[in-house]
């Protein structure tokens, strides 16, 4: 496939530790160090304004076309490029990932395998980091066969069978044999390159093929679901357990709109999105996981902001970075992300359901229990406190806050499923608590968010307008499926928010003006709620369109415009890969119809 740099044609490599962007000519372009929200050292995807490089590439001479795929089942990623001369060669991409030692070997470190395939292709290595986003070229010294960068906090060197000069110089020189390219900490390789790499990449090769083996896919997209799988799981940090919403800041959700934000962060109604898409595969690691990360953040009294950061930090403060022009120049880029500062009362059902599967699955070592449910507990007693108080929803409005219909229906699902625990445990006062309370919010939401005379759901309870989020009423069990104002609602909302392939959020103006693109979570939410209510054939035909728009590597970032279906917004969104993964699990035929 030859494929152009302009709309988002990257490919993903990461290992838990950190992750980097690969463009379609094989060239890093995007990677923050030493973790997901740390200095991006390789940030030319944002256009850095006073410095040349900000990447890791290879480059042919006489470049022609390029192909680029995963190794099926894996988070490697396979680039060949084509000079104009029949010449050729073929770039592996990987970050190191196995078990060793009872724990997981995840080095912040790109490791790149360069073969020739056919000719005798002129190439060039580029690796020319920037600091400070994009800000100066930092320090480096060299060795013999290694270069350092001296960067804000990590030190990061190269060692590599490529003759140091060529790269230092940026020489050409004609590829004769395969070469090797290990980028990652200060730490010398004390064995040959070629044995570490090849070593390296088996094992890597390994990992992920087991951890797809194990995963229960649906019969039909397969390929699809998989990739979409191994994306959320390069998405959670394992030192915490947070899960980012996106690796990339400030790629806008529609051409020159300046709605520019930083995604690097754990939003507990993304990840918990992530966790309920992976536990209904059967990965359920990462749900352990992250409930680590939310008992780190949880307070005594069960409060919690809608984001942290990675390391459970709670400001953080955005401001624009002037160092970079942003994604194909259109600014502003933005560091730190100021929702964190917002009232959104959904995350409360969000952990609790998120952490429901803790309780009724038996194939876990450790099971939730007495005590897990004890500290579950506050969460539910906020959301009884705050689920008729207005809040800014979880489109995070910034100029207004109304009792968004979604916020309460996620505060009905807290007590539900605490209810639910509850009874699992035998614990019978506390499950009939917490029955009272959904009862009594599912009483009150269902009146004050039912439009008779419009015969829809509102999108809050002080205003008449649809949102994309009543598709899932019927996904957290608020309503039934059959249940005829869910159904007018669905239908209303396929009137209303969905325009050609896609489905906008809302319609109503905000503080940015009216939304210009679809939000591609909400397409599969919208596809979801089809075959939910037995239009089945209609949603089968909307999701082959909608998996027709993906990137050439089955990746997909937050927003897809209308007209011609190129992606927009932050990227890989993990959103997207969760909306992917559960609409396929609904709409597949059962392996029992292959067999």
């Amino acid at each position: 496939m030859d494929v152009h740099d302009a709309n988002l044609q990257l490919g993903v490599i990461g290992n838990g530790s950190f992750g980097a962007l690969v463009d379609a000519r094989g060239r890093v372009v995007w990677a923050c160090l030493p973790a997901f929200d740390g200095d991006p050292a390789f940030c030319a995807l944002l256009s850095p304004r006073e410095h040349g490089g900000g990447d890791f590439g290879i480059e042919l001479e006489d470049f022609a076309r390029a192909e680029q795929a995963y190794v099926p089942n894996t988070a490697v990623l396979r680039t060949v490029l084509h000079d104009a001369h029949g010449g050729s060669l073929e770039i592996l991409d990987f970050a190191p990932r196995w078990r060793q030692n009872g724990r997981f070997y995840r080095p912040v470190s790109i490791i790149r395998r360069i073969t020739p395939l056919t000719g005798s292709p002129r190439i060039r290595v580029r690796a020319r980091p920037l600091a400070d986003w994009g800000a100066r070229a930092p320090e480096h010294t060299w060795g013999s066969n290694h270069i350092r960068w001296l960067l804000p906090a990590f030190t990061l060197r190269l060692t590599t069978d490529v003759p140091v000069r060529f790269i230092r110089d940026g020489l050409p020189f004609v590829l004769g044999h395969r070469l090797h390219l290990v980028l990652g900490p200060d730490e010398p390789v004390t064995r040959s390159i070629d044995g570490y790499v090849e070593e390296a990449l088996g094992r890597t090769l390994d990992y992920w093929r087991e951890w797809v083996r194990y995963l229960s896919v649906p019969l039909e997209w397969q390929e699809a679901v998989i990739r979409s799988a191994i994306t959320l799981k390069l998405c959670q940090y394992e030192d915490s357990g947070a899960i980012i919403a996106a690796m990339t800041t400030s790629i806008p959700e529609a051409p020159g709109s300046s709605r520019n934000w930083d995604y690097r962060y754990c939003w507990l109604r993304d990840a918990a999105f992530v966790v309920r898409a992976l536990n209904r595969l059967g990965a359920t690691r990462s749900m352990e996981e992250f409930l680590r990360y939310i008992f780190n953040i949880a307070t005594h009294d069960g409060t919690l902001q809608p984001l942290y950061g990675i390391g459970f930090e709670e400001r953080l403060e955005e401001h624009e970075v002037e160092s970079l022009a942003g994604y194909r120049g259109m600014g502003p880029v933005r560091r730190g992300n100021l929702a964190w500062i917002q009232k959104q009362h959904d995350v409360y059902g969000s952990v609790v359901l998120a952490s429901t599967q803790l309780f009724f699955d038996q194939r876990l070592a450790d099971p939730g229990d007495a005590h897990t449910f004890s500290r579950l507990e506050p969460l539910g007693e906020r959301a009884f406190a705050l689920y008729d108080v207005p809040d800014a929803g979880l489109w995070e409005f910034r100029g207004r806050a109304e009792v968004h219909t979604y916020t309460a229906a996620m505060c009905w699902a807290a007590c539900d499923r605490l209810a639910k625990i509850a009874l699992r445990l035998g614990l019978d006062d506390r499950a009939g608590y917490w029955r009272d309370r959904a009862d009594t919010i599912r009483a009150t939401a269902l009146e004050r968010a039912w439009r008779p005379q419009a015969n829809h759901f509102s999108a809050s309870f002080q205003s008449d307008y649809l949102d994309a989020s009543l598709l899932l009423l019927a996904d957290i069990g608020f309503v039934a499926p059959d249940d005829p104002r869910y159904v007018a609602t669905v239908e209303a909302i396929g009137r209303e928010l969905r325009h050609g392939d896609g489905v906008f959020r809302y319609l109503a103006p905000d503080d940015f003006g009216t939304p210009e693109t679809s939000f591609t979570i909400c397409t599969f939410w919208y596809i979801d709620a089809l075959a939910a209510v037995g239009r089945m054939d209609e949603a089968r035909e909307l999701f082959e369109r909608v998996l027709s728009h993906r990137n050439h590597l089955g990746l997909l970032s937050e927003d897809m415009a209308f007209e011609d279906g190129e992606g927009w917004g932050n990227f890989p969104q993990t959103y997207s890969h969760v909306g992917l993964i559960i609409a396929a699990m609904r709409l597949s035929r059962s392996w029992q119809e292959a067999s």
